[in-house]
């Protein structure tokens, strides 16, 4: 039986997502909470590969079980396994045999957060990007609109990037402000490696005046790597969304007749 789950992690102590030769990853973490609630050794393959310190809110995963637990009994296991690891399957459900959460994906939300304020944050220490100084709003909102659309991002992906293409469509940049927070929400059916740390770097640059919105765009343009500003930290990225068909989403048959 192939299953959906929804989890959330903090990526503080994880070395991301995907799977290393060494451990430490979110991935190793639900296989081995896999193996302990079922004895089963199985994979949980992600709609994206988030890199070490970035969190989720909704990262969605699909793996298949030969012992085909109810729904409710597989998220209650996998809970109870994963303590006391910052990791929390919130959903869990019966997934058609060619749901893939990678590529069945059609759109993927991420969020990034920047505080300004002249004292540290207490709470949120690795959850946003501390700048000690405001950013001026109006420029940014501008700058990202010009990184909205299908674009060669090879300017703001990272040299590591496995991604056959640089060229993406962004759906959305959107930056908002409540308070003492700058908030970038960004949206895509995919993303390039670092794509959204560069960008929130570089927004985070006209924010402080060192850009104007004209050499943002003129950035982009440049598809160099070389013109991209220094990439926001790990700790203020979370993977928050990620949608996918209403055709997909429905239960098997298999599970319905259950």
């Amino acid at each position: 039986m192939r299953y959906r789950l929804t989890i959330e992690y903090d990526g503080t102590p994880f070395c991301g997502w995907q799977s290393q030769r060494e451990g430490g990853a979110v991935q190793d973490a639900l296989a081995a909470a896999v193996k302990g609630f079922c004895g089963e050794t199985t994979t949980a393959f992600g709609a994206g590969r988030t890199d070490t310190g970035v969190h989720a809110r909704g990262q969605v995963a699909h793996l298949d079980l030969e012992s085909a637990p109810t729904p409710d009994k597989l998220m209650a296991g996998l809970n109870y396994h994963l303590k006391p690891q910052p990791v929390a399957v919130i959903g869990a459900a019966y997934a058609r045999d060619d749901f893939d959460a990678r590529f069945s994906a059609v759109a993927r939300h991420y969020q990034y957060r920047i505080l300004c304020r002249r004292a540290v944050p207490a709470l949120d220490r690795e959850r946003v990007w501390f700048v000690p100084q405001k950013l001026a709003l109006q420029p940014m909102q501008e700058a990202a609109g010009h990184f909205i659309g299908k674009h060669d991002f090879t300017s703001f992906r990272s040299v590591q990037c496995q991604a056959k293409s640089p060229v993406k469509t962004l759906d959305s940049l959107r930056i908002d402000a409540p308070g003492d927070e700058f908030i970038i929400t960004a949206s895509a059916r995919s993303f390039l490696h670092n794509q959204v740390r560069s960008l929130a770097g570089a927004l985070k640059h006209v924010g402080e005046g060192k850009w104007t919105p004209d050499d943002a765009r003129a950035a982009l343009a440049a598809c160099d790597r070389a013109q991209c500003p220094p990439v926001a930290p790990a700790c203020g990225l979370t993977f928050m969304q990620v949608d996918y068909p209403d055709a997909l989403l429905a239960a098997p048959e298999a599970a319905q007749a259950k």
